[in-house]
């Protein structure tokens, strides 16, 4: 009970302060969890980016969970969930019931969000530097992180991400002897009997679970409003991949009879506040079930986070198992790489060009930059530091 209390308090300071969307909350996992609490190695992180990236959910979210799992179990994964996405989803919760756009329009609000946007600017950068450290160690893997970021800077889009990463496991397996340097020298040669024991290892229970929800609720649909909730966000949440603002299109598909200015107020908060953007369910839920507000915000948000963290369950151990053979292991360093570079791009679109818009917001970043990774200081001090400027701004 004590490692589950521990796991949870720790998220739900980072469910308090992680504000930047996805990325900077890769970030700030990295920094808590890598680099402070040693919870995780480096490249076993690493591989929880990498897993999230192939499987549908969302992506942060999916990453805190296998920390938490890594940690602790189902139950250590459930913690982690359940205080990384506590604050974000009381705020959408009460934005639901009080359906006003005046309390987002306020310049203590305003110029708040502002400064802790550029703080997601700092945390971000000091992970893609402390990763490209860890991940980039010779031509081979600097080469792919370059080409994975300017990709994705010229080229946006979920398929080119996953294309991206496909390309990296197929060049790492063929090209694998030259880019460990005789890392995996004593691992265990590669067989197919290996492979399929590795796989074996998969939690069938949650993975059936997953198929039969899936295929199952849509069937029960017409019994309640609340099942049908269910399902439809269920349904989001098992086939979105990439997370964040990519469950924008899908959440519109299955919510046709709320207006777009209720929509887009809830989308705008779900981009302001700290935690998983999935939250933005929570609001939806609460819009969707006006006479029940926090059973449906509490259906919707269970319902779209649900299905990632299944396939997370089933598929968390065998990703790592496979992963100590020498193929796999080579796939995983350029995949690695790839990851960092898809990170460098994010650093720059959204989290960049959304946070900075005058030369006085590049000087407190640098600053910021200056404080988090060289002066050391507590990573609180500086969130209450930048706060206070949003503050004092507002006067």
């Amino acid at each position: 009970m004590k490692k589950y209390l521990e796991i949870f308090v720790q998220f739900l300071y980072l469910g308090l302060i992680s504000f930047g969307g996805p990325a900077a909350h890769i970030a700030y996992f990295q920094k808590t969890f890598v680099e402070k609490l040693n919870w995780v190695e480096p490249k076993t992180y690493a591989g929880f980016i990498g897993l999230s990236q192939f499987l549908p959910g969302p992506g942060s979210s999916q990453v805190g969970f296998a920390i938490g799992h890594e940690r602790a179990g189902v139950f250590g994964g459930i913690a982690a969930f359940i205080g990384f996405t506590l604050p974000s989803f009381f705020i959408m919760y009460f934005l639901a019931n009080l359906g006003s756009e005046e309390q987002l329009s306020q310049p203590i609000f305003v110029n708040v969000i502002s400064m802790l946007k550029i703080l997601a600017v700092v945390v971000v950068a000091d992970a893609v530097l402390s990763m490209f450290t860890n991940f980039c160690k010779n031509n081979i893997t600097i080469s792919i992180t370059f080409i994975s970021a300017v990709t994705s800077i010229l080229v946006s889009g979920l398929v080119l991400q996953v294309l991206l990463l496909l390309a990296a496991l197929i060049f790492g397996a063929i090209y694998q002897a030259k880019i460990q340097q005789g890392f995996l020298d004593s691992a265990p040669a590669i067989t197919h009997s290996n492979i399929r024991t590795e796989l074996k290892n998969m939690k069938v229970f949650s993975f059936s679970i997953f198929v039969i929800l899936l295929f199952g609720l849509p069937l029960l649909a017409n019994v309640s409003k609340e099942i049908s909730l269910f399902s439809d966000f269920y349904y989001v949440g098992s086939l979105v991949f990439g997370g964040g603002h990519v469950v924008l299109p899908m959440l519109q598909e299955v919510t046709t009879s709320i207006d777009n200015d209720t929509f887009l107020l809830g989308y705008a908060a779900a981009q302001a506040i700290p935690g998983p953007m999935f939250t933005f369910a929570t609001y939806l839920g609460g819009e969707l079930l006006v006479n029940s507000v926090f059973i449906g915000a509490f259906l919707a948000t269970l319902a779209v986070f649900l299905p990632g963290f299944l396939l997370i369950v089933a598929f968390k151990d065998s990703w790592k198992g496979l992963a100590k053979f020498p193929r796999v292991a080579g796939a995983m360093v350029v995949i690695n790489a790839a990851v960092v570079g898809l990170l460098m791009a994010a650093f720059y679109k959204p989290v960049l060009i959304s946070a900075i818009h005058s030369h006085w917001d590049v000087v407190t970043a640098l600053v910021g930059f200056w404080a988090v990774r060289y002066a050391k200081l507590p990573f609180i001090a500086v969130v209450i530091a930048y706060i206070g400027i949003g503050i004092v701004k507002s006067l």
